[in-house]
């Protein structure tokens, strides 16, 4: 399984360069210097735009808005305000990457509506051959007016672009021979473009939790915080996800 060493470490940058923000942030509000402020939020935006974009446009593919109802800018403007109103909430420096998501994920409640739990794809996860999986891919790369989606497009930051990896799913090497197959047969691409399908399909906690978890570097823990769970609760919605992952690349890539 080829690792992404790289990927984590930029991720893990992007946590301590939010974190450390926060002393000079707060030190520019009590200054009242609104303008600067600004200037180093904008800084710490373009990662959470991605996060809300990813969740915006699973939306609208699923057809709970059009495309043009709700953008990112409303979110990330309203985050600005939040920030600068409210940054005094949170008391330490540590608390700040996880405050910034809480506050970035109520905004996004406000105008998604969870769907219901897709029980029917879920159950059925275990018996979808090949073929079916094919065809989920083909109907995935149709946004929700109904309008062909390019590659291009797919890889675009606009669109539900992650940089998925085969490490997100498979935690042990026990499955050896069959990621040696996928490592081979498929390009990242192709892994991303397929765990953003599955994703696309579960239900919206567990595809959430995966973000979070895989993207995010958020802990269950602090998940739990987020989402006002239990911590026992966020670690099954990502051990289900996974598994409904896992599942999903054995049947449509089996070991011949």
């Amino acid at each position: 399984m080829q690792t992404n060493d790289s990927y984590y470490q930029n991720k893990k940058e992007f946590r301590l360069f939010v974190t450390e923000t926060y002393t000079n942030l707060r030190q520019l509000k009590n200054e009242g210097n609104q303008t600067s402020f600004n200037d180093l939020v904008l800084k710490i935006m373009p990662q959470i735009r991605q996060y809300v974009n990813t969740q915006l446009n699973t939306a609208i593919r699923k057809g709970h808005f059009s495309k043009n109802k709700h953008k990112a800018d409303e979110i990330i403007d309203q985050l600005f305000i939040e920030i600068y109103d409210h940054i005094d909430d949170v008391k330490q420096a540590e608390d700040f990457y996880l405050w910034l998501f809480k506050k970035t994920n109520d905004l996004l409640d406000d105008i998604i509506v969870e769907e219901e739990f897709d029980e029917f794809f879920f159950k059925n996860i275990d018996d979808y051959t090949k073929p079916e999986w094919d065809e989920m891919q083909e109907k995935y790369s149709i946004d929700g007016g109904g309008d062909l989606i390019m590659v291009e497009e797919l890889n675009d930051s606009s669109y539900n672009h992650n940089d998925y990896t085969l490490n997100h799913v498979f935690i042990e090497n026990d499955e050896n021979d069959w990621i040696k197959k996928i490592d081979k047969d498929l390009t990242s691409e192709d892994i991303q473009h397929h765990i953003a399908m599955v994703l696309y399909n579960l239900p919206s906690p567990m595809r959430t939790v995966f973000e979070l978890a895989t993207q995010q570097h958020l802990e269950l823990d602090e998940i739990a915080q987020l989402r006002n769970s239990t911590f026992d609760e966020v670690e099954q919605l990502l051990t289900d996800a996974k598994k409904a992952l896992q599942v999903s690349f054995f049947n449509r890539y089996p070991l011949k």
